[in-house]
């Protein structure tokens, strides 16, 4: 099958990935959608998406788009996009299960010259290396012999409304010039900013991961600088903005990386790396450094709250902010729970806020429900830990009211103007 029109597509994995681009892919092809949760299949048939990637008009419009929770469902597609989630574990190290998993569902369903294509992020050799043998192994057919595989690394920006999926330049690989080609013909019929064919899976896999890495090592070295000026008592925000001034300063923020990117990403690099006989010194430095962030803001806090004769037992606190980026609902590995868990080693009376994040996984990570609505002079502290839009449009001076006459209010991102009241990285 090297022909788009007779392409029947599978996109395997519905989150902030799978949906969007099934979604984009439906405007041109016949697509159905699998994810093997029930509810979030039922969820996206009552044209709601609890991400907020998708519109429930763009849901309700998707005429070509199938959805199912059923295997049996996808027997007849002939190319398969997976795009399910790669974390990590306790240890850091990445935890391919859900990818192993997805391959031996396809690998029973895979005939002569379907085409799998992964878009899930891995370490450099990962699809051929790993994904590979269990489809050949689950399929009984030969790779590059009767079946294909391709890789298009996402580029998805959760909670960006701007730069969407299709507007975002996508790189592509195949496992043949032929089905290179191919993949590249696809992604190019929907992506309006372009494709970019790289000359091999492992060129393609190694760019996509290092994207967030090298990204990863930006914030933290400004985090490193907001750890540095604290000791100096100098501002951060005043420092950046000077240097900003000058044409080739790259501009990061100080801040807390958590999330399924780049507070990810960077550690299957450094597996592959350790894997192969390399010690990545700055990659993992970078890390340790970053993962620290939580635990230095909740300790800057404590302490301007002791200058300012603010006592800490048993003190009123809220957190403003509780997902792992502003703008979206997703909490998964959200390094505000370090914020909260070093607080709460002080009090007990810790409020939590966020108009978006889900109200059930904030249950689940945070062990308590949020506070909907926010009453006037109740807080000793306040810690706007996320620069939501809703929190931007609030304000300082609204902000400022939830609190006592001494509140101290630490603006993590820097989103309110400067006051005598406001603490920032």
């Amino acid at each position: 099958m090297r022909d788009l029109s007779k392409a029947k597509i599978c996109v395997i994995g519905l989150g902030y990935v799978g949906l969007p681009l099934s979604i984009l892919l439906s405007k041109k092809y016949e697509v159905i959608g699998y994810d093997n949760d029930r509810r979030r299949i039922e969820e996206l048939k009552s044209n709601y998406d609890h991400t907020g990637e998708v519109s429930d008009h763009e849901l309700s419009h998707a005429n070509k788009l199938r959805l199912s929770s059923v295997g049996e469902d996808i027997k007849d597609a002939n190319v398969y996009i997976v795009t399910v989630p790669t974390p990590v574990d306790r240890q850091n190290l990445p935890d391919l299960k859900p990818l192993e998993n997805v391959c031996k569902l396809i690998g029973g369903l895979l005939t002569v010259s379907d085409l799998v294509i992964f878009e899930s992020t891995v370490f450099p050799g990962a699809t051929e290396d790993i994904c590979v043998p269990i489809l050949e192994k689950t399929s009984g057919l030969r790779y590059n012999e009767d079946f294909y595989c391709g890789y298009s690394p996402e580029r998805i920006n959760p909670g960006d409304k701007i730069n969407k999926i299709q507007n975002i330049a996508k790189i592509t690989a195949g496992s043949t010039p032929e089905v290179a080609a191919f993949v590249d013909s696809l992604y190019s019929s929907v992506i309006t900013a372009g494709t970019f064919q790289t000359q091999s899976i492992r060129v393609a896999e190694a760019a996509k991961v290092i994207e967030n890495t090298q990204r990863d090592l930006n914030i933290a070295l400004v985090n490193e600088f907001a750890q540095l000026f604290d000791v100096l008592s100098i501002d951060t925000k005043e420092v950046l903005d000077a240097a900003a001034t000058k044409w080739n300063f790259m501009s990061f923020t100080p801040g807390l990386v958590g999330g399924h990117c780049i507070g990810v990403d960077p550690y299957y690099l450094t597996y592959k790396a350790q894997m192969s006989g390399y010690q990545p010194e700055l990659i993992l430095t970078a890390r340790r450094l970053n993962d620290r962030m939580g635990k230095f803001v909740a300790t800057k806090l404590i302490k301007n709250m002791v200058k300012r004769g603010i006592e800490i037992v048993g003190s009123k606190i809220l957190i403003m902010g509780l997902t792992f980026k502003e703008n979206c609902s997703d909490i998964r590995n959200t390094k505000v729970q370090d914020i909260y868990n070093e607080i709460n080693e002080y009090t007990d009376h810790i409020d939590l806020h966020d108009p978006i994040a889900n109200e059930t996984e904030v249950k689940t990570i945070f062990g308590q429900p949020t506070t909907k609505e926010l009453k006037k002079n109740v807080y000793d502290a306040i810690i706007v830990a996320v620069a939501h839009k809703q929190f931007k449009d609030q304000g300082l001076e609204k902000i400022k009211s939830f609190g006592n006459s001494k509140c101290l209010i630490f603006d993590v991102k820097s989103i309110l103007e400067s006051d005598e009241m406001i603490i920032r990285l």
